[in-house]
């Protein structure tokens, strides 16, 4: 079962692994990287391996079940 989540930017974008550490799917930056790094995120249907990438409004960005929607 999808879980669907909502996530506000603040400003022009969100680091990839900050925004894992903000909706909770991790307890830490450093552990958001890890995720990402292992290949386990994904961004607009792409594996995404940039532990930093900008994720701006209008992305979704997926983790296992979860899907989180980035508006502004």
């Amino acid at each position: 079962m999808k879980q669907k989540v909502s996530f506000s930017v603040e400003g022009e974008y969100v680091e990839l692994n900050q925004l894992l550490k903000l909706v909770g799917l991790c307890e830490s930056g450093g552990a958001g990287k890890v995720l990402v790094a292992g290949g386990q995120v994904k961004v607009d249907g792409k594996t995404e391996l940039r532990k930093t990438a900008k994720i701006r409004p209008g992305q979704i960005v997926r983790l296992g079940e979860v899907e989180i929607a980035v508006q502004t």
